[in-house]
């Protein structure tokens, strides 16, 4: 069930939203509001503030909203598409493609807030990373994972 609530407060990309009679949503979650010209905005729930009221983080440029409009809580976290239908694309912050190819399916999206892997699942051994440059590759080869300039 979608909740509604309604912009309180914009300073920059800080966005305040206020859920009158509304269970509040969740840290991280997504929530859209559609501009005046038919656009949609992804907003980020960072902060509870107070009972009734939360702090967003707008993942476009704010301006056009104005004090009033409406807000829906998606009941989800921004989710990225996964698998193979992503490699080689562009995608903004929100996952949506950027590159004129159709959108691929975020049915199967991870959130983009998500717990670190196991110190056990990490690699731990030490793997050549191939530059393609013969010559580096020969005399200084580089190890993945670390910091290198070229």
């Amino acid at each position: 069930m979608a909740t509604n609530g309604k912009i309180k407060q914009i300073i920059g990309a800080v966005v305040d939203v206020h859920f009158p009679d509304s269970k509040l949503p969740e840290i991280y979650n997504a929530l859209e509001l559609t501009r005046q010209n038919g656009e949609k905005l992804v907003l980020e729930v960072q902060q509870h503030l107070g009972e009734d009221s939360v702090r967003t983080i707008s993942m476009e440029g704010t301006e056009g909203l104005v004090r009033g409009m409406e807000v829906i809580d998606t009941g989800k976290a921004i989710a990225m598409p996964v698998g193979e239908a992503i490699n080689g694309r562009l995608f903004n912050v929100t996952g949506d493609a950027i590159d004129g190819l159709p959108q691929p399916s975020k049915e199967n999206g991870r959130p983009i807030h998500n717990l670190p892997p196991k110190f056990e699942d990490l690699s731990t051994a030490t793997e050549v990373l191939f530059t393609g440059i013969k010559v580096i590759d020969l005399i200084e080869p580089y190890a993945k994972g670390g910091k290198i300039g070229l």
